[in-house]
This record gives structure tokens, sequence and C-alpha cells, in this order.
């Protein structure tokens, strides 16, 4: 059977919305073959069956639709013009062999052309249209349709082009192969994606075992929060940024039950609810198997945790003690730790927080960095200048860059519209956000923008009050917090897992409770850590708990502390309460502006000064677990007490412990906790 290609000006692809009551299209793309079986009594070896391809939500119901076209098209060659583009395409093929030529013009004329020639196949009775019958009853019988709650898998192949087959779960039912001559395979998988879990299944690598929750409980789910019109649904599958940052944590019913499954009687084993985890928060897989080298943890008992005291913010007085005539920096640790302990006054800031992000050397003198800003200002508006030079031609081809300023603009009408330094229409500070945000997706094109780094952005900008000072405060930043947004988000993982060592170590009950109750993979915590709390405390709080982090003291990974030390203040009511897998998402998001900064700063410190200090239980003379240490940055020298000299250098001492046993298995012995 020779083996045809095909373009005509049908083959549209769109996701597309197109309110009929309750049927939504969610998905359409035209151009789609079967390829019958020569085999098959009375079937033209030589007919392809071209069709429609739908993904619809009918009555909150997903549903796979194919129907073949009215004109079964005879495969010959063909020149036509695309209906929505400038472009002549001609098709010529061989045995074996595809050639595509096209022309591009920006004639407005082009735009106009919308024609394609070609030959209907011939109705074999005659003029009296029985044969134009008979052949629409053939191509009827192609056409099928299912519910996505049926499909149990999909298998992709390749054959030049991909093609899809379908199994249901009632194996009795066989639906032909989808052939997509001119793409779209991968549009239709990941529009799939956003209502059914795809998982690879573990036989065959090219097949995607599909699971989907309930149709009542994505209901239920859906009218749990109105996030500006921001289906959250549609998040949690689309994208874990959107979903976490707006209002994940709100979860109370459906995101339990999805993964366990309508037909699921008993709750799934740990190792299961990892991958469905994981499916849920693409890249979040945590490691259930116990690895050679891990280290078996036994208690500890870490002692009475110290006390602590805090100050008042450092003054511009006080400030200005540490710069010598040419304006260096001076005593830097004395200086780290008064900022660690009581914070800056706003006036210092604007100064101040150049030197934590490293934009400033703290060695510089003041001429050092009049000249380093004037090359960074040239430097900035020559990024800002590539994409605003851009023109809408150029944009229209450059996907990226159009979906980046979409996102964007998006994000930067829901920043902080309440503080009076982004309120209003047409605020300039709103505009700032915007063009620091795509230069710096000309900075870092590859990361580009993420949902989320507009919440970074803003306490800066607002902190500095210049365009291109905020600029490169915010790029140093996003050197720290870089993988918390790459697409593997390798920087969650890690910490997460981190974030339960340090839980196990310092609670072995609260943590034993949050894993009977299915939370030992802390997905509560993702929002604190994706964007350093930005969204748990009010403005004010988040600039002081951030100067205070960009210190790096008293220690390494201090921000995992203070999730501790919100953890500790809120696992008495958890436990006492009995509350579940949906209580403490809920009642972990409802914490959100109602944290006190100062108390949980106190909290933190008081942590770490009790892992250091912790002394060895004399009968086992075991040092603190090696993952503690690796987390915080300790060394394995002999427990030394704990004094100001700690705070400036945060490497010197590590305490001797013993190990503890959680009978729960192991913990890693590196940092990056999760293989």
């Amino acid at each position: 059977m020779q083996t045809y290609f095909l373009l005509s000006h049908f083959c549209t692809m769109s996701v597309v919305v197109k309110d009929t009551k309750a049927t939504v299209v969610i998905f359409e793309h035209e151009g789609v073959f079967i390829h019958p079986n020569s085999d098959d009594d009375g079937i033209d070896q030589d007919l392809l069956i071209s069709g429609s391809l739908r993904l619809v939500d009918k009555d909150s119901e997903i549903l796979v639709e194919y129907k073949p076209l009215e004109d079964t098209v005879d495969p010959s060659n063909m020149l036509c013009a695309g209906k929505d583009s400038s472009s002549v395409v001609e098709w010529a093929h061989s045995p074996g062999e595809r050639v595509l030529e096209t022309q591009h013009s920006y004639e407005t004329e082009w735009d106009m052309i919308n024609a394609v020639s070609f030959r209907k196949r011939p109705c074999s009775n005659g003029s009296n249209g029985e044969g134009s019958l008979h052949h629409s009853h053939e191509r009827s019988r192609w056409a099928f349709s299912f519910s996505l709650r049926e499909l149990r898998s999909i298998t992709i192949k390749q054959e030049g082009w991909s093609f899809l087959i379908f199994k249901l779960k009632d194996s009795s039912s066989c639906l032909p192969a989808l052939h997509f001559h001119q793409g779209g395979s991968t549009e239709f998988l990941d529009a799939v994606r956003r209502y059914a879990l795809l998982s690879e299944s573990a036989d065959d690598e090219s097949c995607l075992v599909v699971s989907t929750p309930n149709r009542a409980l994505s209901q239920s789910f859906e009218n749990l929060l109105d996030d500006n019109n921001y289906s959250l649904v549609n998040k949690l599958k689309k994208d874990p940024y959107v979903t976490t940052l707006g209002g994940f944590s709100k979860v109370t019913n459906y995101l339990f039950d999805a993964l366990r499954g309508p037909e699921e009687q008993t709750r799934r084993p740990p190792e299961e609810m990892a991958d469905l985890l994981g499916e849920v928060i693409p890249g979040l897989d945590i490691n259930q198997q116990e690895e050679p080298g891990f280290e078996v943890i036994t208690r500890i008992d870490l002692g009475p945790r110290p006390s602590v005291s805090r100050r008042d913010p450092v003054s511009v007085e006080e400030w200005t003690k540490h710069q010598d005539p040419e304006g260096r920096v001076v005593r830097v640790p004395q200086l780290k730790e008064a900022i660690f302990k009581g914070g800056l006054c706003h006036a210092v800031r604007k100064e101040a927080w150049k030197f934590l992000l490293g934009y400033f050397p703290w060695n510089s003198t003041a001429e050092e960095r009049k000249a380093l800003q004037r090359s960074k200002t040239d430097e900035y508006f020559r990024m800002k200048l590539q994409w605003k030079s851009v023109s809408e031609e150029q944009e229209r081809r450059n996907s990226r860059l159009r979906d980046y300023r979409s996102l964007i603009e998006k994000d930067v009408n829901r920043t902080d519209r309440t503080n009076r330094f982004y309120e209003g229409i047409d605020n300039p500070g709103l505009v700032l956000l915007n063009d620091i945000l795509m230069t710096y997706c000309m900075y870092d094109f590859d990361l580009g923008y993420v949902q989320g780094m507009s919440d970074l952005l803003s306490p800066i900008l607002y902190v500095m009050e210049n365009e291109v000072d905020a600029f490169w405060c915010f790029a140093f930043y996003m050197d720290q917090m870089h993988q918390n947004f790459e697409e593997q988000m390798q920087g969650m993982k890690t910490q997460l897992v981190q974030l339960g060592s340090l839980l196990r170590l310092l609670d072995l009950a609260f943590w034993n409770y949050l894993e009977s109750q299915d939370s030992g993979f802390l997905y509560f915590c993702f929002r604190w850590l994706l964007i350093r709390f930005k969204r748990e405390l009010s403005f004010q709080d988040v600039l002081r708990l951030w100067e205070v982090m960009w210190t790096e003291l008293p220690c390494e990974n201090f921000h995992l502390l203070v999730c501790c030390a919100i953890l500790d203040s809120e696992k008495q009511k958890i436990m006492e309460e009995n509350y579940g897998f949906n209580e403490i998402l809920k009642h972990i998001n409802e914490l959100s502006m109602k944290l006190d900064i100062e108390e949980i700063l106190h909290k933190a410190e008081g942590i770490c000064l009790q892992i250091k200090s912790c002394k060895a239980n004399q009968i086992c003379g075991e040092d603190l677990p090696r993952s503690v240490s690796s987390i915080l940055g300790f060394t394995s020298d002999p427990c030394d007490s704990y004094d100001d000299s700690d705070l400036r250098d945060p490497h010197r001492a590590s305490q001797r412990a013993n190990t503890y046993s959680n009978g729960h298995g192991h913990l890693s012995e590196t940092p990056a906790l999760v293989s």
C-alpha cells in the first residue's frame, strides 16, 4: 500500500472555547487521519479517512470525539495556501520520499487566498446520489466518542509521523489508530493532561497509563475558591506554580480523594502516593527506596532550646559607622550579625540591600560603586532595547517571547495591588514591574519568566525605587532562587526533603503524625519555599524576613528553620484536633497574614542553637546526623558552645549527639537528598 502525505486548508489546529449551553470545546484539530485496514472487505486500500479530533467538556464530562470530514480526499498532489498565513505550500510525493516547498510573502493579497485543489472520488452509481450516500455511510462508520474516564491507556507510535492508539477499560472496544500527518499529537496530549494524569507504563515506555479524578470531586474542587476567575482545577493540572500561588493549600477534599481514585476502597501505599503527587506537581517525585550509603538515624536528645534575644533595626547612624572614608564597608561580620538580630530601618534598605544581594561588593569604594552603576545601567538598557525593538511581526514568530509577555502582563496586574506603591490604574510601579521582568527574559532567556517571580521582584522595586538598581538586585536574588523555577524544580525537591529531615530530628512524634495523615511530603510548605513566605506575611514583615535571611546567618538554609518554627507553633493544634490530610492543608493556608515575624525569628534562631549545642548521648556517643549537619552547613568538629563568634562564622561548630531511630528508614547523607 502506497503511503501518501497531504496538506489541505482544512488542516488547522486550535484550542478554542465555544459556549453551547453545557458543551465547551477544549481542543480541536482537523486533518487527523485513519488508515483503513486493506484487509477489510469493501475498503479501498488507497483511501485515507480525514477527520476532526476534539476534546470537549459536556456537562462536566470530558469527551474525546472523532468525526470524519464530509468529503473523503483522494491523496494526490496538492497546491494550497493556508487560510490564516501568507504561504504557498506544494506537496510532491513519490514512493518513500516527501518534498515540501514553501514560499513566504508579507503581501496582504496572500492573506486573501483560501483555496485548495483536489479530486473528489467519483460516485460509482452515477448522479442519483446513492454513491454519495454510500460514501457518507462509509465515513460515518469511523466516527467515535468516549469519555476520558473510560480510557485506560494511550500508546504513541512513530511512522514518519505520530499516531495514537487508544485502549479503553472495556477491552471489547477496539478503536482505530489516529494518524497526525501534519502534527498536533503533542498538543492533544497536553490538552488531555489538563484533565487526566498520564504516567509512563513500567512495561512499555511508549504507553501512557491514564487516570482521572471523578466528576463530583472535580466539580466540588472547582467551587472551593474564586481566584480571580482562574479555575484552580485547571491550574493544578497545567502549572504547579499557578496552583501553589493561587490557592493550592486551600484544597479540602478534592486532591486526596482524586489521588485515591473513585474505585479505591483502601489507602494507597506510600510509594504509590509519592508517584501520584509527582504527577500532580510535576517534578516533585520523592524517592521512596532505601539506597546504599544512607544514614540510619536513632533518637537524639537535643536538650533544652536556648533563649535568644532580638534588637532594634540597624539605624542610619549605625550603618554610617561601618563605612571608612572611601566608602568601604568595614567590620562586615558584626554588621551582618546586627542585621540578622534586628533587620534594617527602612532608610538604610535602599543601600544595604545592594550589598546583601551581591550587587555591590562589600569592599568596594564609593567611586567604584558609581562606576559599576554606570556600567550596569548601560547593560540594562541594552537588554531592554532588545525586547522593546521587537516588531509585532517578529514577536508573532517568537512564541516564547509572546508567551512571556502575556504571562507577565497577567501577573503584574495581580501583584500587590493593595500596596499603595502598586495600587490604582496606570500605576507607574506596574509599568516598571513589567519592564524589569521583560528585560530579565532577555538576561536569562532559557528560564524566561515563571509565575511567582513577580512576587520576588515587587518588594525589591518597592525598596529601590529605581528601575536599574531593582533589576540587578532582582537578578542577583534570582541567582539564589533559580532552581526553584527551573522546569525540573530540583531546588523544590531538595528543600522539601531537607525540611522533612529537620522535622524528623526536631520532633519525631509530630513527623510520625504527618506521615500517618499522608502529609509527610510537606506539599503544604511548597508556596513558603517557592517565594520565601511572600504570601504568608505582611509586606513589611517580608522585607524584614528577607534581609535577615540574606545575611546567611546563623547557618545555611535558615529559611528551612523558619518553616520548622512555624510548624512547631502549630503542631499542638494539628495533633490535638486530629487534623487529617484536608484539614492540615486548610489550616496551614489560613495562617497567611496571621504570623508574627518576630516570634518566628526568635523560635527559628533558638532551633538553630538547640541543634548546634545538643550534647552527645554518653551511652551511644554518636554525632549529629550527617544529613542534618550538611543541610545546616555544620562541620564535624567537636561540640562548641554558642557565642557571638558562631554567628559570624556559621561553619565553625558542629555538635555531637546520638543517632536516633525514627522507624521510617533512612535519610540521605548529602545535601541533595533526592536521587
